[in-house]
């Protein structure tokens, strides 16, 4: 289905290649996970399949690309749409029309596609993924797994030989995430669709694809069957981590092939299971407080997206807002920030009343990232969008720029435009942007959304630093895994109530949704983490003599 021949290809204005001599086979039918750090070429390949690379990007090409039969450098686009679905990262950037039907149509229109036979396949798409019921809804109306599988719809409405997605899952709660992926192993097995999907959260994925190809630095270090890669690659998700740290073979995809190695893992020396201690320090008093909220109300047009929602942020601590999508967590964000009014509630930042407050002055006490990082990017360099910061806030004595870049992993960035960087690493340009200034209180929205796992802990190091200097971090996220490790205490919102807030270990543990890997490995164990994991099953071996 697909055949890449030595493909080296490099963007407009860099002298970095993006793609070094990549040569790649996809047979019909197979699914096939593109994995990779942030900036390795994953989506660059994944755009190769359909033109957009390089007929819409420009640049320097070399190689052979061969699509469903087709020369994919001669014909571009127009042309390989119809071979090739392809749904980007974000859903919202590539609606046209603004209710369900008619945006599943639109393409469908636009390819002259007869009127009778253009109902016949919206109605297929539509049954298939699951949204006949959504049909007439607006699509602003929509959750984010909704949106996702909308995208998906019309896509494959032009019946594509390949549907191809970016990170499907990257702003998508655990359940919306996993609708998405089973309607994806439908269209694979049912329909013998072949699927490429790129994607950083590793653990969502695993079981459902049949190859992993990964990639580094444009090439291609890794291209084999789950089992042979997850022993080469070395980025893993928590469970197979484990796995490979305790000598599990094979190594377990799920939580499910995990439990048979956890229940010997934890035995004393009569067979019987020792009880599992929780490896962590209990939640100890920070002061002092950096955010108080107090009842904080908010509706648009009338539609409630706050009630009466309350928290506190204090000096040193991690407070971790999660929610499905649509539960009204990036709204209390902007509310606390001043970007929004809040219909009721008073929230007092450092000692000070935010309510009424210019949100230019707010911002001198509290940085902001929110969810898309295009939204703060507008610079030409990556290192003038820390200066810029700098100079608005009167601080361009301060000498940090240098050092913020290097630790961020965007030294060798620096010259480079913004815009023209992967999603990863346009999302550490902006925190870098909002963090230059040292603020007291960091609130950030999806941080993580693109991000690979070293990157992913390099951040958690850097916040870890700030944390113990006394800053306060307000973290909303879909990514439980890095709750887990961070977080010290954790706030569930739904229909935009807090229905449940207390320690991590304590919150995480009785979620059936957004419990981590290794608390479903280990339940009633009060281990969140790999390391949690690792201290708890040598301990309970030394408590019974023998493992």
């Amino acid at each position: 289905m697909i055949t890449i021949d030595q493909l080296t290809y490099t963007y407009p204005n860099s002298d970095r290649v993006a793609l070094q001599d990549v040569s790649w086979q996809v047979a019909a039918g197979e699914f096939v996970l593109v994995a990779g750090p942030s900036g390795s070429g994953k989506s660059t390949l994944l755009r190769c399949l359909n033109g957009l690379v390089p007929h819409f990007t420009g640049g320097t090409v070399s190689g052979q690309i061969v699509v469903d039969g087709l020369d994919a450098l001669a014909l571009g686009p127009h042309t390989l749409s119809r071979h090739v679905g392809f749904v980007l990262q974000n859903p919202e950037a590539q609606a046209v029309l603004d209710r369900v039907e008619p945006e599943i149509a639109f393409g469908l229109e636009n390819a002259a596609v007869p009127p009778q036979e253009m109902r016949v396949r919206v109605e297929e798409v539509l049954d298939l993924l699951d949204l006949t019921p959504l049909r007439e809804r607006p699509l602003t109306t929509l959750s984010g797994g909704e949106r996702q599988r909308v995208a998906i719809a019309t896509a494959l409405a032009l019946r594509p030989q390949i549907l191809v997605l970016d990170e499907p899952t990257s702003q998508l709660d655990p359940q919306s995430a996993e609708e998405v992926l089973r309607a994806l192993v439908r269209l694979n097995e049912d329909l013998g669709l072949t699927i490429i999907l790129a994607e950083h959260r590793l653990e969502r994925v695993l079981r459902y694809v049949d190859r992993i190809t990964y990639l580094e630095n444009g090439r291609i270090t890794v291209d084999d069957f789950v089992q042979p890669a997850i022993a080469q690659i070395p980025q893993l998700p928590p469970l197979v981590r484990l796995g490979r740290e305790l000598g599990w073979s094979p190594l377990p995809l799920t939580v499910k092939e995990g439990r048979r190695f956890a229940r010997e893992g934890v035995k004393g020396g009569g067979g019987e299971r020792v009880k599992a201690q929780p490896t962590r320090s209990p939640l100890h008093p920070f002061t002092p407080s950096l955010l108080t909220a107090d009842n904080l109300s908010y509706a648009y047009n009338g539609r409630s997206a706050l009630n009466q929602v309350s928290l506190q942020v204090n000096a040193g601590e991690t407070v971790a807002v999660m929610g499905r999508n649509g539960a009204g967590k990036s709204t209390l964000l902007k509310c606390l920030m001043g970007l929004l009014k809040p219909q009721t509630g008073e929230v007092v930042m450092n000692g000070r009343v935010v309510n009424g407050r210019a949100v230019a002055e707010i911002s001198r006490e509290a940085a902001y990232l929110p969810q898309n990082p295009d939204d703060l990017l507008f610079a030409e360099t990556v290192v003038e969008e820390l200066t810029i910061t700098l100079r608005n806030h009167n601080l361009l004595h301060q000498n940090g720029v240098a050092n913020l870049l290097d630790r961020l992993g965007l030294a060798p960035l620096a010259e480079a435009y913004p815009r023209d960087l992967s999603v990863g690493q346009r999302q550490r340009v902006a925190l870098g942007a909002v963090t230059i200034t040292r603020p007291k209180l960091l609130m950030l929205d999806e941080p993580t959304r693109g991000l690979d796992y070293e990157a992913k802990q390099t951040l958690v190091t850097i916040w870890q630093q700030w944390l113990a200097e006394g800053m306060g971090l307000l973290l909303v996220t879909h990514d439980v895994e890095l709750v887990a490790q961070v977080a010290d205490r954790v706030i569930i919102m739904s229909q935009g109530e807090v229905i449940a807030s207390g320690p991590t270990a304590e919150i995480l543990a009785t979620s059936p949704l957004f419990a981590p890997q290794i608390s479903r490995l280990f339940p009633d164990s009060g281990w969140l983490t790999v390391e949690d994991a690792l201290a708890g099953v040598k301990g309970s071996r030394g408590a019974g003599g023998q493992g």
